[in-house]
């Protein structure tokens, strides 16, 4: 496996809708591997392709590890998702804020409105049919990555220009509230 550079703005890939994936052969295989490493190394949740440098309708997620009764992160608890081609067919007509960041876009967050559940058709890594029902945190990350496979960040989706934070005024804004 190797680490792959991530590409950041203003890369025009990342404004480009991708294509779908029709080989699901070991070039894919190994393009999987190295951006599960990859995002996994950069402390990230996602990782589309295009973040890359690829025009893949192919994405990384990786749920936050789960919590026992005491509130302590289980190890080796986390999801691990590989979505190809996907596509959501269904979003909650709830919604929530929340803050989102982006490996693409290093130093930043932003407040966002997600939809609170979403359905997503797409495959898994070897190209099986799949259908995923998801919720809270793990829809936000899943609505996040397709948005970059159809060439949208979340910048383009802040609630206000207002909520558009560096790292460090949002630590200092947390801070202040506490």
């Amino acid at each position: 496996m190797s680490m792959l550079e991530i590409v950041t703005l203003p890369a025009p890939i990342l404004r480009k809708k991708t294509r779908p994936v029709t080989d699901f052969g070991p070039e894919l295989q190994e393009l999987i591997e190295n951006m599960v490493e990859t995002m996994r190394a950069a402390n990230g949740v996602g990782l589309a392709a295009p973040q890359i440098g690829r025009s893949l309708r192919l994405a990384v997620i990786e749920d936050l590890p789960k919590e026992d009764d005491e509130g302590n992160e289980i190890p080796d608890s986390r999801d691990l998702y590989v979505i190809v081609n996907p596509e959501i067919v269904w979003e909650s007509r709830d919604t929530v804020d929340g803050i989102e960041g982006c490996l693409s876009i290093p130093g930043y967050l932003g407040e966002v409105e997600r939809a609170q559940s979403i359905r997503v058709r797409g495959q898994d890594r070897y190209g099986k049919k799949m259908r995923w029902r998801l919720k809270e945190w793990t829809a936000r990350i899943f609505q996040h990555e397709i948005d970059h496979l159809d060439g949208v960040l979340y910048i383009d989706k802040l609630t206000d220009e207002a909520n558009f934070w560096t790292e460090e005024a949002f630590q200092a804004r947390f801070e202040e509230e506490e």
